[in-house]
């Protein structure tokens, strides 16, 4: 460590030692902690400090001095600008072998978890029979701007920044939602419709979302508008129609400044308000405001080893906390012949969603509480018990409120799913604390290319 205070555009030589969250590499400058975007693990690098804080920066990468022996080309053009998949210059095999790491080192770091003591399953990737880690995404969120030339265009933004990377073919979403993409283009440009000016707050469509069912090949399509009305929209319609699958079409009016991308009124303006898509044997309705994992492939995996965790008898009681719309309860209650699954989920569209998915395979032990999830489960522990309490947090994390309320129901075991290695070891570490023990562990690719990894991890009650 020394006395220097790096500033911006300062250059200098350092060692990759691990990658961030977001699949950014981390090396150290005599101490000083620097996150730099495109550099892999083991690489010695040259960068230019972008942003200084007191202890850690943000640097450019100018050259790579001695690569990775993981280091791959980049398949699409805009790789580096874009703001989206951040891993693709590290192979495959490499990705999947930082992401099980992450989890391990955010488990020990941070968790305290002595992993001699776990029992670890290798990380779950795309390496199956007629699986490959591209084309896997079901629904896309692209904005909409204008080039230099005043023309419509789609992409992503920059890292950090509004500023579009425009893109003609996204390589990780399924060709079918590229080809609504260009469809929807190729509409606006005819009939001179605008595209939105995040500057001016002027023009008319700012987004196009599209879902595509996974098992059903059924499309979605919702334009997000800076306005009421989309002129010639019956000739948009035409020309989606011809798209193979595509059953559902929305405008959603956002006129606020804001970065929120629908708008909260969201009107069917042809065909079926949802969509539908099966996960193992559970049919799923899927609605534009449904979440729903965007790696139908990945998650059957992941749902299929929460559910082995369980190691269910059958007539247990099973609390679902952020359930959403039901993904993970029913799968739970099809192995519940004498037992019940209680989902708890905060969005009130999600619960109807959730009980009219149950409704529609027939399950009749599954129900579903609207409101917080530690509000919830606080109110009705003492009315309705848990043997199983299976939580998938967002990437916070569980609430304090909402462990200790876990803890109180007294379940034999905990299944936890997240998609945050930090937030997961310091709830598991709390966990233990409280009295549980990490049992089991097994990380899933729900996200190739990208920076992110969904963990699943089971937690038993100590004797």
């Amino acid at each position: 460590m020394t006395d220097h205070q790096w500033k911006k555009n300062e250059e200098t030589e350092i060692l990759i030692e691990d990658l961030g969250k977001d699949g950014e590499g981390i090396g150290h400058a005599d101490g000083y902690t620097l996150f730099v975007r495109g550099a892999l693990p083991g690489e010695r690098v040259r960068v230019r400090i972008m942003k200084a804080k007191k202890n850690m920066g943000f640097a450019r990468l100018m050259e790579v001095l001695a690569p990775s022996e993981d280091r791959t080309r980049p398949a699409c053009p805009v790789s580096g600008p874009c703001g989206g998949c951040t891993l693709q210059h590290l192979s495959y095999a490499g990705q999947l072998l930082a992401k099980e790491n992450k989890v391990k080192n955010c488990l020990t770091r941070i968790g305290g978890v002595d992993l001699s003591q776990v029992e670890w399953l290798p990380i779950q990737g795309m390496t199956g029979e007629m699986e490959e880690p591209w084309s896997y995404r079901n629904k896309a969120q692209f904005p909409v701007r204008q080039d230099d030339k005043g023309q419509p265009v789609v992409g992503f933004f920059a890292s950090g920044s509004h500023r579009l990377v425009p893109t003609e073919e996204c390589l990780i979403q399924h060709p079918v939602i590229n080809q609504v993409v260009e469809r929807v283009l190729e509409f606006l440009t005819r009939q001179g419709v605008t595209a939105y000016e995040e500057g001016t707050h002027r023009g008319l469509v700012r987004h196009i979302f599209v879902r595509r069912a996974y098992f059903t090949g059924q499309l979605m399509v919702c334009l997000v508008l800076n306005g009421n009305k989309l002129p010639g929209e019956e000739k948009l319609l035409a020309s989606l129609q011809e798209i193979p699958g595509f059953c559902s079409f929305y405008l959603s009016v956002n006129r606020e400044k804001t970065n929120v991308i629908m708008g909260k009124k969201v009107e069917l303006r042809w065909g079926n308000p949802f969509i539908e898509d099966k996960i193992g044997d559970v049919t799923y309705q899927i609605s534009p405001q449904s979440f729903y994992q965007v790696n139908p492939i990945q998650t059957q995996k992941l749902y299929a080893r929460a559910l082995d965790f369980a190691d269910l008898r059958g007539d247990e009681t099973v609390w679902d906390l952020y359930c959403g719309i039901g993904t993970i309860s029913l799968f739970l209650a099809k192995a519940l012949p004498e037992g019940r699954v209680v989902g708890v989920e905060i969005v009130p569209e999600a619960v109807e969603n959730a009980k009219a998915n149950a409704v529609l395979n027939g399950i009749s032990n599954a129900t579903f509480r609207c409101g917080a999830a530690e509000d919830v489960a606080s109110d009705l522990v003492k009315e309705v018990g848990a043997d199983v309490v299976v939580v998938d947090p967002p990437r916070k994390g569980c609430d304090a409120k909402l462990l200790d309320t876990m803890v109180k129901m007294g379940p034999e075991k905990i299944v936890y799913v997240s998609c945050d290695p930090a937030t997961l070891a310091r709830d598991v570490k709390i966990l233990q604390e409280m009295g549980y023990r990490l049992k089991k562990v097994q990380a899933t690719d729900m996200f190739p290319q990208g920076g992110h990894v969904e963990t699943v991890c089971l937690l038993t009650r100590k004797v």
